[in-house]
């Protein structure tokens, strides 16, 4: 298992793999915290080739059977320090459109309830074997996002034929409106 730092970058090598990612909030803020994980399948041009390959929890499986999100953790107690939120993907099933899939965390209602991710610790995204539950890598958030209600996690790209990850931890405000537009 290998601990990324931000940019660092790790071959796949596998078919089906499961990307977790968990959050503990810090208590106190009178709100729980709905951070929502979603991913964004992408074309060579950065941008999604149909609204469809935008995988949340309102379209919970993409146009190619390749991304599937897991349940919607409404709180972040889902887990006792394991994952919050799942999204599986099977490599092999990728449409040939998509050259990267961007995983994003962003906060639920983060203006009314004003939250950001500076209120939110131990967060993390992960990359693990699908079929055996074993560990591949993973990228723990340890900037302070005082502001941001959005960020970028990481990526899975093509090159070559091969399957990468790349740990990103990019914040930005706007919630996940921000990445729609972005990506859109």
């Amino acid at each position: 298992m290998i601990n990324l730092e931000k940019g660092q970058r790790v071959e796949i090598g596998l078919q089906k793999v499961g990307v977790g990612l968990g959050w503990d909030p810090n208590e106190g803020s009178g709100y729980d915290f709905d951070l929502d994980a979603s991913a964004f399948m992408l074309g060579e041009n950065k941008k999604l080739p149909l609204e469809e390959y935008f995988v949340f929890y309102n379209n919970k499986l993409s146009p190619d059977g390749a991304v599937e999100a897991g349940e919607d953790d409404l709180t972040g107690g889902n887990s006792d320090g394991g994952d919050d939120e799942t999204i599986k993907v099977d490599l092999a099933k990728v449409s040939p459109l998509i050259q990267e899939i961007v995983f994003t965390v962003t906060i639920h209602h983060a203006e009314e309830r004003r939250q950001n991710f500076g209120q939110v610790r131990n967060s993390y995204i992960r990359i693990y074997n699908e079929v055996t539950g074993e560990e591949i890598a993973k990228y723990e958030l340890d900037e302070d996002f005082s502001i941001e209600t959005a960020v970028e996690f990481g990526r899975l790209y093509r090159r070559n034929g091969d399957w990468k990850f790349e740990a990103m931890g990019i914040g930005y405000k706007g919630g996940l409106q921000y990445f729609v537009d972005k990506y859109l």
